[in-house]
């Protein structure tokens, strides 16, 4: 989890541990914990801030102390910039780091920094209103001579209509003028679909950004989206270090970032390098950037788009690092305090490639829907020296709707891009984490896929592999393994209390012929797995399945049961948190499996992978009958907008409401044809997972 070892060193003025001896770092998670650990290799001692929900939260413990903010919202909490500008001169800080989001890209705030005596680690407010602005950014980008497409600006009215100009070449891409992340961002393939993109990308980019702005520009199919980091002092010197491709998106927010880009030209390196340089230089720009552009598939230099610039420390930051040894928060640090950067262009050197995954609590399956909860495991990572990890989330960490779904970072570094990627694969697999839904199996799928390998990874490559977004984990005798390990578990569990109660073992059978039957559902799997065994000492029998519900007689042809010889070799006991260690063989192949169970399920972990199991219910209530007829909500979050009123009639697909959670909207449909009867909720409520938005009575058949 360290940052580089060969981090770049200071430039002898000493200016730094005179000028900035306490820091606070306005944010919280990975990015915190990140920051304070540069700082803290400094000399510069931390001040953290936390919300309610954070008060427990891993980056409240990685500072040297910690404020109380109050609030739930970001709103309520960390979007206070007086408040927490107040906590810095209360604690002696010098400087305030904003990380990314919340206050990172805003000038207003930047400004109140400097005018309470206070150092802002970021570029001057003036910088970030010109590269905030994605349209006059693009202007000026055109006037520094770096290769763009055109931009088209819409004006919106008082009364919420917009005016979007005629003959905008289809497909197009709506985006927000402030902000990023993918908020506020539609694409359009049709112009009749153009009017009501703007209405809805200007909805959201007001409720995420606080600015409704949005403008239209040319959308390039099976893009590569590239991305050149920068950094700049107040001395006059831009340097960049290299580029990262970030192709592999959701929802257009990123989930594999690497460095070098392996799908661009040399003349495309140079062009949008060289670019970025001159832009920054046009401005003055100090601190870290990052200029992004769209390429075509083949990375050609005459497909070059610029985007935009974002004027903060990106997430994916941990991949430069890798591949130029450069810590790129100090530099941010040492530009703050008035040094001059202590690398010139020809220091910088790239060796080998490097890779980030974002692991993010969403369910892959489901079209990226979040999941909220509490986790109670968080285990990432085997064999700790192949990957870098940066985290906020640690075991009993509440996930809550009302921030970003990262729950970490993972980065490898290797000589190749294969290697780098089999490392991270191998990391992930043995990963573990319980409690929400992840995208851990689907990011193992994307690491080792063919395409992704040959760097076939255009910015549709997600939708042009479902198969790995479909991905459940471990499969085969590895998922065998796993299924296994949890029987032999319970079984023994079973056994030790048969041993109080009197009772015999719930394998023991007087037929032999037919042992215990049990239908186990894994995480993020539909279809469940079914086991029949009988044990004999230390060995079992198992036949797999599947098998028709209700279990009858057990009647399958004989190419669909699959009979199995498992041996117990050794179990180590855990306790608590530390899991027991099942040491088991099948067919005559050992594998060593982690254990932990509970009342509700059963956690195995190997470096197969990890998959949680429970025994499968008999009878599943169907949300929709349990919710009294109308859909319900599928995660806890905001309203944002309401469709419809009673007495309506919609038809199926009708939109009737729009959720939002961890800055993402949802929309919520009719999933007949209907009359509603009652809305449960109005714009502006709170609402929790399994709550009944919106009452329907299905309109009969004509």
């Amino acid at each position: 989890m360290a940052v580089p070892t060969n981090s770049v060193v200071a430039s002898g003025s000493g200016s730094l541990s005179t000028t900035i001896t306490r820091l606070l770092i306005a944010n919280r998670g990975e990015i915190t914990a990140r920051i304070a650990r540069t700082a803290h290799r400094l000399g510069i001692s931390t001040v953290g801030v936390y919300s309610e929900p954070d008060a427990d939260a891993l980056h409240v413990d990685a500072v040297d102390i910690a404020v109380a903010l109050g609030g739930s919202t970001p709103a309520e909490s960390y979007l206070r910039a007086e408040a927490i500008i107040e906590i810095a001169l209360a604690h002696g800080c010098q400087a305030i780091h904003p990380g990314y989001g919340f206050l990172a890209e805003n000038a207003d705030v930047a400004e109140q920094v400097s005018a309470a005596g206070l150092i802002w680690v970021g570029p001057t407010a003036e910088q970030i209103r010109t590269l905030g602005d994605k349209v006059a950014a693009k202007k000026l980008a055109i006037e520094s001579g770096v290769p763009t497409a055109p931009l088209f600006e819409v004006s919106s009215a008082a009364d919420g209509s917009v005016d979007v100009p005629e003959g905008i070449p289809m497909p197009a891409l709506v985006k927000a003028a402030a902000g990023g992340g993918g908020r506020g961002m539609r694409v359009v393939r049709t112009s009749d679909e153009l009017a009501e993109a703007v209405t809805a990308g200007s909805r959201e980019a007001q409720s995420s950004f606080g600015d409704g702005t949005v403008f239209v520009e040319p959308f390039i199919e099976r893009a590569r989206h590239v991305e050149v980091q920068i950094i700049g002092d107040s001395h006059g010197n831009v340097v960049h270090l290299g580029e990262r491709e970030c192709s592999i998106q959701r929802r257009n927010q990123k989930i594999v970032e690497e460095s070098p880009s392996a799908g661009i030209t040399p003349e495309t390196r140079a062009a949008i390098c060289d670019g970025a340089v001159a832009l920054a230089r046009s401005v003055g720009y100090e601190g870290a950037g990052t200029v992004e552009f769209l390429v075509d598939e083949a990375g050609r230099p005459e497909s070059i788009n610029f985007l935009e610039v974002n004027t903060r420390l990106q997430v994916e930051h941990p991949v430069t690092e890798a591949v130029t040894g450069v810590d790129l928060v100090e530099l941010q640090l040492r530009v703050a305090a008035g040094e001059a950067l202590p690398i010139s262009q020809s220091d910088v050197q790239v060796d080998g490639h490097a890779i980030e995954v974002r692991v993010v609590a969403e369910d892959p399956a489901a079209g990226w829907l979040p999941s909220t909860g509490t986790i109670t495991a968080f285990e990432l990572g085997v064999d700790g020296d192949l990957v870098r990890i940066d985290t906020g989330f640690r075991a009993d960490a509440e996930v809550s709707s009302d921030y970003d779904s990262m729950l970490a970072k993972v980065i490898a570094h290797g000589a190749t891009r294969v290697e780098a990627a089999a490392k991270l694969r191998r990391a992930l697999r043995g990963s573990e984490i319980s409690g929400v839904t992840t995208n851990l199996a689907a990011l193992v799928e994307i690491l080792g896929e063919s395409d992704y390998l040959a760097a076939h990874t255009p910015t549709a490559y997600l939708d042009e592999h479902p198969d790995v977004v479909a991905s459940v984990g471990p499969t085969g005798d590895d998922r065998v393994g796993l299924l296994l390990a949890a029987v032999f578990a319970t079984e023994r569990a079973s056994r030790a209390a048969d041993r109080v109660t009197g009772f015999a073992p719930s394998g023991w059978r007087n037929l032999r012929t037919q042992g215990q039957r049990q239908v186990w559902s894994a995480s993020g799997s539909e279809t469940p797995d079914a086991v029949e065994y009988t044990v004999c000492g230390a060995a079992a029998e198992v036949l797999l399945g599947p098998w028709p519900e209700p279990l009858d007689d057990g009647t399958l042809p004989p190419d669909e049961r699959r009979r199995r010889i498992v041996r117990l070799l050794s179990v180590t006991e855990g306790g608590g948190r530390t899991p027991s260690r099942i040491a088991i063989e099948i067919d005559g192949v050992r594998r060593v499996v982690e254990v932990h169970g509970d009342e509700d399920a059963v956690r195995t972990r190997s470096v197969a992978g990890a998959l949680t199991w429970a025994l499968a219910p008999r009878f599943v209530d169907h949300d929709a009958e349990a919710a009294g007829g109308g859909p319900i909500c599928p995660l806890p979050g905001t309203v944002i907008a309401v469709h419809v009123a009673e007495g309506d009639e919609v038809e199926v697909g009708a939109v009737l409401m729009v959720v939002e959670a961890m800055k993402m909207e949802h929309k919520i449909t009719a999933a007949t044809d209907s009359t509603v009867t009652e809305i449960h909720f109005d714009v502006g409520s709170r609402v929790d997972q399994g709550d009944l938005l919106v009452s329907l009575e299905a309109l009969a058949d004509d």
